[in-house]
């Protein structure tokens, strides 16, 4: 994977058109989770240390075409500028006069924030005439989106190909995490893969085990296998009609010399609740009317020392229930094992997906791996080995 760095960039007295996500959450005007702000900070203060004239474009949830007041990025310029430091100018529209004028008028080191691209019909269309027109505000165009680069809209790929495009810190970071884990790895190579829907993950699964050494399957997703695989799991989550996709991935596993592996044995209960009575049993003597709701110690002794000799971990989906004590201590105890071999320098660690970065960050190790995505679809579609159209016009750009 190749593309150009911000550190590749003279921008002074240039004005940069930055395609940031700022879709972060709102109530009453006011945002309420200012991470989004605080992650696309660093690329703002490195293009103004470096004398850029600076044009961020975004969207904000689904207006469908069209203006919608409540979803405005106006409040969120005044919150950016609090988390930047920086004075943020906003300007009423994305294209046209208004946002011709606003960016004439930067000077350099200045910031500027267009109105939500979604207001135009024609952005998530990819409409070429949208694209040129974000283009011509411009003269060079950074992506700091990952999150957004699986849409191929008119600012996340189109303008990308009108300009000469570089990669933002964020989007840099993220990229050379996956490519750490997926592109060029330190081998052996282990995905973790738990949640609950076996098909909403079967891209990905099928993927994995093409590309991985170990492929360690928990959660009720784990459920689904065991049971394609004749195992009785009582009254658990599973999913009867993915037996036989199931059963294709393990026999794709089997040839491709990947190892999956299934828990040896595992916590049940009569219901999901806290503090229920529970108790772990092999894999294979799971009461009829009990749920598997967590890995058990044995299986996660096999975790462990597993993660002793693996050099690169993948991980998305948590092992059990873990939003319900006490069978979160499959998820944290594997946290906590990859934390410290992270920390120690034996694991490149990448973790994705929303309950995986929950549950890393209820157990205080977010910061301790490589690296955390918060991305989502996109981090989901990088995993089933799509091309992801922002990054590939990143790719096309620097070629």
């Amino acid at each position: 994977m190749h593309f150009h760095g911000l550190d590749q960039l003279e921008a002074r007295g240039r004005r940069v058109l930055l395609r940031g996500d700022l879709n972060v959450p709102m109530e009453n005007g006011t945002v309420t989770d200012r991470t989004r702000l605080e992650k696309l900070c660093p690329t703002i203060r490195a293009l103004h240390d470096k004398g850029a004239r600076i044009i961020i474009c975004s969207h904000f949830g689904s207006p469908k075409g069209k203006p919608v007041a409540a979803l405005s990025l106006r409040p969120v310029a005044e919150a950016l500028q609090n988390v930047l430091g920086l004075p943020v100018h906003f300007a009423g529209a994305c294209v046209g006069p208004a946002a011709q004028q606003a960016a004439c008028a930067l000077a350099d080191g200045d910031v500027l924030l267009l109105e939500n691209t979604r207001f135009d019909p024609r952005e998530e269309t990819n409409d070429p005439a949208f694209a040129r027109e974000l283009a011509a505000l411009a003269d060079f165009y950074v992506s700091d989106a990952f999150s957004a680069a699986h849409r191929a809209h008119a600012s996340t790929e189109g303008v990308a190909h009108l300009l000469p495009a570089y990669a933002g810190r964020l989007m840099q970071v993220e990229l050379d995490g996956l490519d750490a884990v997926l592109g060029h790895p330190r081998h052996p190579v282990a995905a973790v893969v738990g949640g609950c829907k076996v098909a909403s993950k079967l891209g990905l699964l099928g993927n994995l085990v093409d590309r991985v050494d170990v492929l360690v399957l928990g959660g009720a997703m784990a459920n689904t296998f065991l049971a394609a695989k004749g195992v009785n799991v009582g009254c658990s989550i599973q999913e009867p009609d993915m037996h036989r996709a199931a059963c294709e991935i393990l026999a794709r596993a089997a040839k491709t010399g990947c190892e999956v592996m299934l828990p040896l044995d595992v916590v049940v209960a009569g219901r999901l609740a806290a503090a229920v009575p529970s108790h772990a049993v092999l894999v294979d003597q799971v009461p009829a009317d009990a749920m598997i709701l967590d890995l058990g110690p044995a299986t996660m002794d096999a975790l462990l020392v597993g993660l002793a000799g693996w050099r690169s971990l993948v991980w998305n989906g948590p092992l059990g229930a873990f939003e319900t004590p006490p069978f979160d201590a499959a998820t944290f105890a594997f946290a906590h094992g990859v934390a410290q071999a992270t920390q120690a320098g034996h694991l490149t660690s990448v973790a994705g997906g929303g309950d995986t970065v929950a549950a890393l960050n209820r157990a205080g190790v977010a910061n301790q791996l490589t690296y955390v995505s918060t991305a989502g679809g996109a981090f989901l579609e990088w995993l089933e080995g799509r091309v992801l159209p922002g990054v590939a016009a990143l790719e096309c750009s620097a070629a």
